[in-house]
């Protein structure tokens, strides 16, 4: 039996709903044939939800009876509501998961072999290049979240513009494998007084603090994979050191 639904959706010039379109996309990937009627300017928006009584758009209805909006449709499907705002690995998850995977099809496009010396160090100083990227877009935001635990941003916030710099550009310098005089030495001290600032700030002073390495305003939570960041940092550090 063919299931009918009808959304009311905002789709002008200038502005497409993304939610609209995800609802619209729902409903027929669940079998829907859907009426789609278009609220094509702001004012026609915001007088069919002032007639009609509603908060938002798009409005669904389900057979000729109104079910409400996109999260409705989801719960109405048994999907449940989209993931809400909240504390994430997200970010730093995804970062670790593709450089690993750039430093095993690096490794294997020079060398011919997956050697797991260069796939370590490739995946450390392409962690670095990729997480410095991430805070160099917004340096203003990174650093007003950075100096809320890191000791030396604290006592001289000009650090904390300068240490983006300092991440990406070692990490470049190591996958060329050339100045380790400047590189290794500059990684090492900025991520040995990263890490004991999130000993003191998380295992010590028990503060709830969000991590700035993805950037300022993430919602990674300050604490291990943060601290981990660091130590992989200074071990790529002192491992060049060693070996050059």
């Amino acid at each position: 039996m063919e299931k009918h639904a009808t959304i009311y959706r905002m789709v002008t010039p200038n502005h497409l709903c993304p939610w609209g379109v995800k609802a619209l996309d729902l409903l027929k990937r669940n079998g829907f044939k859907v009426e789609d009627k278009h609220l094509k300017t702001k004012e026609e928006n915001k007088e069919y939800k002032e007639e009609n009584g509603y908060d938002e758009t798009p409005q669904i209805f389900i057979e000729g009876k109104h079910l409400g909006g996109y999260d409705d449709l989801r719960e109405h499907l048994g999907l449940g509501p989209d993931p809400k705002e909240g504390e994430t690995y997200q970010p730093v998850i995804a970062v670790f998961a593709v450089t690993f995977c750039m430093a095993l099809a690096t490794s294997w496009a020079m060398l011919g072999t997956l050697s797991p010396i260069r796939i370590g160090e490739l995946f450390i100083a392409f962690s670095m290049c990729v997480l410095g990227i991430l805070k160099l877009q917004d340096l203003l935001s990174f650093a007003t979240g950075f100096v809320q635990y890191d000791l030396l941003a604290q006592r001289y916030v000009p650090y904390s513009y300068v240490y983006p710099f300092v991440e990406a550009g070692a990490g470049v310098l190591m996958i060329a494998g050339v100045a380790t005089w400047l590189a290794a030495p500059a990684a090492l001290i900025v991520s040995t007084i990263g890490a004991i600032s999130i000993v003191k700030a998380v295992y010590i002073e028990k503060r709830d603090l969000h991590c700035a390495c993805v950037g300022g305003g993430s919602s990674v939570p300050l604490g291990f994979i943060s601290l981990t960041e660091n130590l992989m940092m200074m071990a790529m550090a002192i491992w060049m050191l060693v070996t050059n």
